[in-house]
């Protein structure tokens, strides 16, 4: 008969509770689990630093593939500057900006933000009539509505951004995948949280595919309805 040490049974018993807490799914109608975590700029911010204010929390997807950013996610960021300007004074909302990524990383992704929109901007135009190119750009002119410009060295940063680099919670809300969408790359679920004044979460977007996030209007609607 197969009988189980006293020793592992303890072991099991202390280490399975901590293994569970580390997931963390954020549920609606109840308060977010307080994080951690280092900005872009050398600054350290948690969660309830922001207590008393309304919160929306952005985790982009990142990289799209191996080498290439994902250009929806640089075109939500161009919409999130927007949001930040338009709700400014009116529903006292602070917006977070996470990226799964090293500060290096996320440098690179600044870097390459210009020239990102830029690209999104020929999508709509390409120099050649394939059928695949015809296709992108059909997309670009019904998805990226907006023209955006910015240049190198220029890219606003008005709310704080959040570097994840070890994952910890983007993994705890399982977002954090290495294969996701058909790409094979470290790459978020894109995912937006908005929490009330007292930090409970009343909607949550968590994305099925990589073009289904909520815009700039639609945000501004449930953010009328719901705080």
């Amino acid at each position: 008969m197969f009988r189980i040490n006293n020793s592992i049974l303890i072991f099991l018993f202390f280490i399975a509770p901590f293994t569970y807490a580390q997931i963390q799914p954020a549920m609606l109608d109840r308060p977010m689990t307080n994080f951690t975590m280092p900005t872009y700029d050398g600054k350290t911010v948690s969660l309830s630093d922001f207590k008393g204010k309304n919160v929306l929390i952005v985790f982009p997807r990142g990289y799209a593939a191996e080498n290439r950013w994902c250009s929806i996610c640089n075109y939500q960021y161009a919409q999130m500057l927007d949001l930040d300007k338009k709700i400014k004074g009116k529903a006292d909302l602070q917006i977070l900006y996470v990226f799964p990524y090293s500060e290096e990383k996320t440098h690179e992704w600044f870097d390459a933000f210009p020239d990102q929109m830029a690209g999104i901007e020929a999508m709509k135009t390409p120099k050649d009539q394939s059928e695949q190119s015809l296709r992108r750009a059909a997309f670009a002119k019904n998805y990226f509505t907006e023209k955006y410009e910015f240049k190198k060295g220029e890219v606003p940063t008005p709310f704080p951004i959040l570097i994840d680099s070890a994952r910890t919670v983007s993994k705890s809300l399982g977002l954090f995948m290495t294969e996701w969408g058909g790409s094979k790359v470290d790459q978020n679920i894109p995912a937006v949280f908005l929490l009330d004044k007292n930090g409970v979460l009343k909607f949550k977007y968590i994305g099925q595919s990589t073009a289904d996030r909520p815009g700039v209007d639609y945000l501004i609607k449930v953010l009328e309805k719901l705080l």
